[in-house]
């Protein structure tokens, strides 16, 4: 770790107030060394990290990390807080600050040795000495494992994870470069001792005698409870490998043998499966689906977000460990060993997206879950779809969906049969929605065994001319009946059949039952009844219909309500009209709106912008103007409480002005690229402009309030940068 973190790269007396500042503090170091190329554009990479999930955990550490294309080499930079810098952790401000920089294609070596910091910073050994440490050489040398952390004192009984490990035990083992660099697999180093040959699969590491599941027979004591643990984090750097420390001092403190497969940027190395089935229980703690999840079927299953295993160990074991004793688990695997059904059942933990992350979480949340899972894969097709679509229509005239089939008649040297290619080509596509909808709404809710009963519920909806409301109900029905199936208790003999035909067969009955004879009739009609009233939609309906569009575009700004609105009017173009057209039109001219409004904004009052903010602007012109309203997040991560509502006036004005001026829009996406394909295109302009001079003004009027308002604090940064820690406190 010798070149990644040096007496340059820390700071002591680190003078900054918020997150933000840090960061840009800490960043500046890094540039002046040649670490990072493009301050700025580096500095943007870290906020949308933060934006995903705050990087502040528990004890006083905050780790802003990323992934970016302008950093030319792994590197490491450290900061210390004497008044400490909310990064977001439950139990307070951070006073240690770890900013780690990767290139967007760092090599495992690296990886490694990253991870390998992050597991140390679960040692109070290693954050205790960084604390007095008054030399940003020994600081640095602390960090790169050149130096060992003196053990601080602690009763012999034990007190958690605060005992001194011994070398080679614990998070130490991590700190050998040389060890790390050694390893045949991209994970941390294995403790000294550990057995040879870490290719045969045991994770980052067995945790006393994890990885000898046949060593408990003959004398000595009964063995003790184990459990087999994943971790993984968007980032795959930093909370990944810090919980699956944490959950190992965590299994040590309890008696209990832990084993942890992390699966990080570096790849993975999958836990033995003599060591999974010797297993008492599985923490899956993660942000990203686990993969190969079914591999940990039928064990009794704790299921929480990564942070969760950071700052819950202790808890987590105890759990697993209730769990156990209660009987409680997954989804048996199935007699051939192919796949387990589903992986739901008493206790179990559910699909890939059926997870709020923490316990608790109500229906609600796990119903905004699955409909988004249907729309997430929805999207392509109607990316796809819909603009070929619209380029057929743009080539060949409106005239184009008349045209007969290209494969009985197609003339290489005319546009119009290039156009009804394209249009046919994009019909096709469109023709997926539904069924793509409603197989990946049941995905999300019962996994792989979902999607047959899904696509066939999504065709009926389909055939009987539910649309997009029919798709909805057909997904939930599908997932559901197979939720419920998977919960019937089976002779072990039909296991093995139970996810290849049983649940295909009955559940797909069940399905087209239902929606064939039951409830799909009363949905036809209802969508029906909304198709005609949109078609008749004129005057003050169509305004707030605008209005209410609009709001939902530029609430979450790419989130589950922006989805909704959006799927909402796609949903309008598989089977087009005059309403189902404007909703569309104001749909697209709503989402322009937010990043253009602070585009603007960054360039009338620069200077209520941090320059990182200033550069984001410039690329906020270009993703505004594609209709990517994501372009904002930057904006609103730093500054909810002014951004956020600002966009939202913008997008009402549009949104209402665009139904009043009666726009039409045949294309799903694309923004000012589209606008031969807009009715009424000159007014649909002046809908997007006034919408972004509305934003504008008022998220230039609440900064300049904010910048007026004294800071609460010394320290939290000069006078005008309140509204920064307004952001963090949200």
């Amino acid at each position: 770790m010798s070149d990644m973190i040096t007496a340059d790269l820390v700071d002591l007396d680190l003078a900054a107030g918020t997150k933000e500042e840090a960061a840009r503090s800490l960043a500046e170091r890094l540039v002046r060394l040649g670490r990072v190329t493009d301050l700025d554009g580096f500095l943007a990479d870290v906020a949308a990290r933060e934006a995903q999930m705050p990087t502040g955990l528990d004890g006083g550490i905050g780790i802003p990390h990323c992934r970016s294309a302008h950093v030319t080499e792994p590197t490491l930079a450290f900061g210390r807080s004497g008044p400490g810098i909310d990064f977001g952790a439950p139990d307070g401000p951070a006073d240690l600050i770890f900013l780690i920089a990767a290139p967007s294609g760092a090599d495992d070596a690296h990886l490694t040795i990253l991870s390998s910091l992050a597991r140390r910073l679960m040692d109070p050994a290693f954050t205790s000495a960084l604390r007095t440490t008054t030399s940003p050489a020994g600081a640095a040398a602390l960090i790169r494992g050149d130096e060992e952390p003196q053990p601080a004192p602690s009763p012999s009984t034990g007190t958690g994870s605060t005992a001194p490990q011994a070398p080679g035990a614990g998070s130490a083992q991590s700190a050998d470069p040389a060890a790390a660099d050694a390893a045949e697999v991209p994970e941390p180093a294995e403790p000294v001792g550990s057995a040879p040959g870490t290719d045969t699969g045991t994770g980052t590491g067995v945790r006393h005698g994890a990885g000898e599941p046949e060593g408990d027979s003959g004398d000595g004591p009964p063995a003790p409870f184990r459990v087999v643990a994943v971790t993984s984090c968007p980032t795959g750097i930093a909370h990944t490998y810090m919980a699956a420390e944490a959950l190992e001092h965590a299994g040590r403190d309890a008696g209990v043998d832990v084993a942890v497969e992390t699966q990080g940027s570096a790849g993975f190395t999958r836990l033995a499966p003599g060591v999974i089935a010797a297993a008492d229980a599985v923490i899956l703690a993660h942000d990203v689906p686990v993969r190969e999840k079914e591999r940990f079927a039928g064990k009794p299953t704790v299921d929480v977000g990564v942070k969760a295993g950071i700052n819950r160990a202790p808890q987590l074991i105890a759990e697993a460990r209730d769990k156990a004793a209660r009987g409680e688990v997954t989804a048996p695997v199935p007699a051939d060993g192919r796949e387990a059904p589903g992986g739901e059942g008493p206790g179990g933990s559910g699909a890939p997206v059926d997870r709020a992350g923490e316990p608790g979480d109500g229906y609600g949340t796990r119903l905004r879950t699955w409909l988004m899972s249907g729309v997430s894969y929805m999207v392509p097709f109607v990316a796809a779809g819909g603009l070929l679509i619209a380029l057929g229509f743009a080539i060949g005239g409106y005239a184009v969906d008349k045209a007969p089939s290209v494969a009985e008649h197609f003339a290489w040297g005319q546009a119009d049969s290039w156009a009804a290619l394209m249009f046919q080509t994009g019909a096709l596509a469109f023709g997926f929605l539904i069924p793509v909808l409603a197989g990946y709404i049941a995905y999300g809710m019962a996994d792989r065994p979902g999607l047959v009963p899904g696509f066939v519920g999504g065709a009926v909806a389909l055939t009987i001319d539910a649309g997009f409301l029919g798709g909805l109900a057909a997904g939930l029905i599908a997932g559901g009946t197979v939720r419920m199936i998977q919960r019937v208790r089976v002779p072990r003999p039909l296991r093995g059949i139970m996810p290849v035909v049983v649940i295909p067969l009955v559940s797909s009955a069940i399905v087209g039952f239902l929606m064939f004879l039951v409830i799909g009739k009363p949905i036809a009609s209802l969508q029906s009844a909304l198709t005609d009233w949109l078609s008749g939609l004129s005057g003050a309906n169509a305004v707030v219909l605008g209005v209410i569009l609009g709001l939902m575009m530029c609430f979450d700004l790419g989130g589950p309500l922006n989805k909704v609105a959006y799927a909402f009017a796609i949903g309008g173009l598989a089977d087009p009209n005059e309403g189902s057209l404007k909703v569309m039109a104001a749909v697209m001219a709503a989402g322009m709106v937010p990043p253009l409004a602070m585009a603007l904004a960054t360039v009338v009052r620069g200077r209520l912008f941090t320059k990182a903010e200033r550069e984001n602007g410039k690329a906020a012109w270009v993703l505004g103007a594609s209709f990517i309203t994501e372009g904002a997040i930057p904006f609103a991560a730093a500054d909810p409480l002014r951004v956020v509502p600002s966009a939202m006036v913008g997008g009402a004005v549009t949104g209402a002005l665009s139904m009043l001026f009666e726009c039409t829009l045949r294309a799903p996406h694309g923004g000012v690229w589209v606008i031969p394909l807009i009715g009424n295109p000159l007014l649909y302009l002046v809908a997007v402009l006034a919408g972004t001079l509305v934003s504008a003004a008022l998220v230039i009027l609440l900064k300049g309030h904010a910048r007026r308002t004294p800071a609460p604090a010394p320290g939290a940064g000069e006078p005008g940068e309140t509204h920064e820690k307004v952001t963090v406190a949200a």
